[in-house]
């Protein structure tokens, strides 16, 4: 039986994205109807397939939102129908995203990387450096992938050194890179749905991100120094010496330069071709993405020379990958249902009064100090970033707030990577406590409440500065 479910879920996820792409360019009433259809498959099959105990939270959101939904005006099936593809351009997204991926793993391209930059990495802060900004980049490519592939990366190449410094160091960078990531990466769903909903110019919102994650960066390394100093551990010399057993073993030269120029040029026509496109069509970045990513795939393959390999990676993808995808997608669809049912309500009033009654209380404090606690907080009842940006931002989307929507992103992903910094109950902590055996706790805020406390002073500063300048 629960093959059948599994199969059948994996027909609705499929259906559901093409009808999501077909009908953004043909809008045809009947197909918009299979499309909510689709996704009410989605649910279903998902809560048959994993039991409702283990969807909890997807289940209550969609449960919230339909009964706001039939005890608000109008129809509830038409109610219901709206916040099924309420979602529709975030769970497009989520459907595509991963399949990056399989161009990433085609090659060895982090260990070439690795052995081309060796000697810009053999101290314990350049190595720091190095792997925050690493993460950075593969998370264009592996949004969460990004963190067991940086911590099988590391393990790999430190694989004889064992402690907590160790896995203070190791830990830290992958997280703090990957927290670093949401301020800036367009490939993040959480940063692109905050774009698109605050209609932030992309560029800026992407510059600025970018050099905040700069700041935080050399903000990580300052703090290495004395979380190095209080371990009393020389990890220079531990990472010299594994460094150089790794580079015994290495590829010729010619082939490291390869795949280290193949990687570049991978990053460059990704983010470029994203970028150049949005500049170019009037489509939004929800759907641009996607349809990006799955031209860029087909053509690294062709170029390659590699179709029965794309095929093969289809079939795998389609035989392991969509089903793990569905908790996810069901997240979408619960949130998607609560945000129609609230906007239905005077919640989105009642909402921006109480911030600016705050805001009049304490003249001194405005919405965007407040907006990174919205998101901090909601982040340790176990939502993850892109639940948050996706309730958060779709309620702002039906406020106006008087500042540059792009200061209003960066306000908001502040708080989401803060959040991955400390919530011991949201996927990044739990994916790197399975990793290296420590707690959640000691992981997140034990390691990180400092560093995310600067963080945040750092871009308020930023934010209130370019407020009073106007």
């Amino acid at each position: 039986m629960q093959a059948y479910i599994k199969a059948a879920l994996r027909v609705f996820i499929i259906i559901y994205a093409l009808l999501h792409f077909f009908t953004y360019f043909y809008e045809i009433e009947f197909l918009i109807l299979l499309l909510g259809l689709a996704g009410f498959g989605i649910f279903l099959c998902a809560v048959l397939y994993y039991s409702p105990g283990k969807i909890k939270m997807p289940l209550s959101l969609f449960l919230t939102g339909a009964v706001l939904i039939v005890f608000s005006e109008g129809s509830s099936i038409s109610g219901l129908h709206g916040g099924l593809i309420q979602m529709r351009d975030m769970i497009g997204l989520i459907v595509v995203i991963p399949l990056i991926g399989w161009v990433l793993r085609g090659e060895a391209y982090m260990e070439a990387i690795m052995q081309a930059g060796h000697r810009f990495l053999n101290t314990s802060r350049k190595f720091y450096a190095g792997m925050l900004s690493l993460t950075q980049v593969i998370a264009y490519f592996l949004m969460f992938g990004a963190i067991p592939m940086m911590l099988q990366f590391e393990n790999w190449l430190l694989n004889k050194e064992r402690g907590e410094a160790w896995e203070h160091m190791k830990g830290t960078a992958v997280l703090r890179g990957f927290s670093l990531s949401v301020l800036w990466v367009v490939s993040i769903p959480s940063f692109a749905f905050a774009v698109e909903v605050m209609d932030a110019p992309l560029g800026i919102s992407i510059f600025q991100g970018m050099a905040v994650s700069v700041f935080g960066v050399i903000l990580a390394i300052v703090f290495s120094k004395f979380e190095e100093k209080r371990y009393k551990v020389d990890l220079t010399e531990g990472l010299q010496r594994e460094i150089g057993e790794v580079l015994k073993g290495s590829e010729s030269k010619e082939e490291i330069h390869r795949l280290v120029k193949e990687f570049i040029v991978l990053f460059v026509t990704l983010f470029g071709t994203i970028f150049l496109v949005n500049s170019l069509a009037d489509m939004p970045l929800l759907v641009l993405i996607p349809l990006v990513v799955v031209v860029w795939i087909a053509a690294y393959y062709t170029v390659k020379g590699r179709i029965p390999t794309l095929v093969l990676e289809a079939k795998r993808h389609y035989a392991d990958g969509l089903a793990p995808q569905a908790y996810q997608l069901c997240i979408m669809l619960g949130a998607g249902t609560m945000i129609f049912g609230l906007n239905q309500t005077v919640f989105p009033d009642m909402m921006v009064n109480g911030l600016y009654a705050f805001q009049e209380a304490l003249p001194f404090i405005n919405v965007l100090h407040i907006l990174p606690f919205m998101v901090i907080i909601l982040g340790f009842f176990a939502l993850g970033p892109l639940t948050v940006m996706v309730l958060v931002g779709g309620i702002l989307e039906s406020i106006h707030l008087p500042y540059p929507p792009e200061l209003i992103v960066l306000s908001i992903t502040t708080g989401s990577a803060i959040s991955i910094l400390l919530s011991p109950l949201i996927m990044p902590l739990i994916i790197l406590s399975g990793a290296n055996g420590l707690s959640g706790f000691k992981n997140g805020i034990l390691f990180n409440w400092k560093y995310a406390l600067v963080l945040y002073i750092g871009v308020q500063i930023y934010i209130q500065m370019r407020i009073a300048l106007g």
